[in-house]
C-alpha cells in the first residue's frame, strides 16, 4: 500500500482508505465491519473517514468500539460536521463545532481526530465564525487538521484570505471517470494551496466495478437494490451510463487489472488526490479495492477510458 502526504501536513495516508457512509451506518451487521476494518488494516489501509451524521452517530459508534484497543497512531481518524443530528443541531455554528466534536470524540473512543471536516459549507453562518470554531478545536488539540467537503470554489478562496485561522489540508469531493467537476476549478486551487483531495464514491457507488448490467436487474444483495444503502445510485444506472461502463471492460482486460482496480488508478492518477475512499460490506472487497494502490496507467489506456465513455461523463 502506497502511502501519499495529506496536503501540507505531516499525515501520511493509505492511498485507498476505508468509508463508512451507508455501510457502517446501518447498511451492514457490527460482525461485519469489524471484519472489513481488519481487513483494511491486513491491506495497508491506515486511513478511515467517517461522520458525524452516518446513521445519526451509527456509523462512529461502531467504528469506536471496532478501533479501541489499537495503537490509536497507527492509524488514521477522520470526521465531519454539517448535517443535521436532531431539529435543532445542524450547521457550522461555532456552538455547534464544539458540541458536536465533543460527540464525536465521545463515540469514537478517542481524545483527538486527526482531520475534522466541514461536512458542506453552512450559508446561515458567518464564515469567519465557522473558521475561528475550527481553530479552536485544533488548538484544543481536539483535532489535528481541518478539511472541507464540497464547498463552492468562491467559499474556499474566501477561508484562505482570512487571517489567524488554521489552513485546510484536505478538500473531500465526489470524483470518478463519471464525474469529473472537481478537475475544473477545485483541483486547480488546490495544488496551488497545498491542499490534497480525498475522493468520495471513486466506484460511482459500485457502478464502475461493471457489476450492473444494462436491462437486467440488479445484482442481488448489490448497493442497488439495498433499502438502506440504495438511495443514491439511481441517477448512476441509467441505461446510457451502464452500457458506456460495459465498454471500460475490454480496456481493463487489455491492461490486465480489473474494473475496481481500473476506475481506482484513474483517480489516483491525479496526484492532487492523496487517497480514494471506498465502502466495503466484506473483507475481500477491501483487499480487492486495496490492490489499486501503486497501479500506474499509460496514455493509450487513459485514452481508451475517454473515449468508452464519451457524453455520459459530468464534467
Amino acid at each position: 500500500m502506497n502511502l501519499r502526504r495529506l496536503g501540507s501536513s505531516d499525515l501520511e495516508v493509505s492511498e485507498i482508505s476505508l468509508g463508512s457512509w451507508l455501510t457502517y451506518s446501518g447498511g451492514v451487521e457490527r460482525e461485519q465491519a469489524r471484519a472489513c476494518v481488519q481487513a483494511a488494516f491486513d491491506a495497508g489501509i491506515n486511513f478511515i473517514d467517517t461522520a458525524n451524521v452516518y446513521g445519526r452517530g451509527a456509523a462512529e459508534e461502531v467504528l469506536g468500539e471496532v478501533l479501541s484497543g489499537r495503537e490509536r497512531s497507527s492509524y488514521v481518524l477522520a470526521t465531519k460536521v454539517y448535517f443535521p443530528m436532531s431539529a435543532t443541531d445542524s450547521g457550522l455554528s461555532g456552538e455547534q463545532i464544539h458540541k458536536q466534536i465533543d460527540a464525536s470524540l465521545k463515540r469514537l473512543r478517542t481524545d483527538y481526530v486527526d482531520l475534522y471536516q466541514c461536512h458542506r459549507y453552512d450559508d446561515e453562518t458567518p464564515l469567519a465564525e465557522t473558521m475561528a470554531a475550527l481553530t479552536e478545536v485544533v488548538r484544543a488539540g481536539k483535532a489535528r487538521y481541518i478539511g472541507f467537503s464540497e464547498w463552492p470554489v468562491e467559499r474556499i478562496e474566501q477561508s484562505l484570505a482570512l487571517a489567524d485561522v488554521e489552513r485546510w489540508v484536505s478538500s473531500q469531493p465526489q470524483y470518478s471517470m463519471l464525474w469529473r467537476g472537481p478537475e475544473a476549478k477545485v483541483i486547480p486551487l488546490c495544488e496551488r494551496e497545498r491542499i490534497s483531495q480525498i475522493v468520495w464514491s471513486p466506484l460511482a457507488q459500485g457502478v464502475l466495478t461493471g457489476k450492473y448490467l444494462p436491462g437486467q436487474p440488479p445484482p442481488a444483495g448489490s448497493r442497488a437494490t439495498s433499502e438502506s444503502m440504495g438511495g443514491f445510485i439511481d441517477r448512476l444506472i441509467a441505461p446510457p451510463v451502464l452500457e458506456a461502463v460495459q465498454r471500460l471492460a475490454p480496456i481493463a482486460d487489455a491492461a490486465g487489472l480489473s474494473m475496481p482496480q481500473l476506475a481506482l488508478a484513474w483517480v489516483l492518477r491525479q496526484r492532487n488526490v492523496a487517497s480514494a475512499i471506498v465502502g466495503a460490506t466484506r473483507p475481500e472487497q477491501v483487499h480487492a479495492n486495496a490492490s489499486a494502490s501503486g497501479i500506474e496507467l499509460d496514455a493509450d489506456t487513459l485514452a481508451a477510458i475517454d473515449a468508452a465513455l464519451g457524453d455520459v461523463v459530468v464534467c
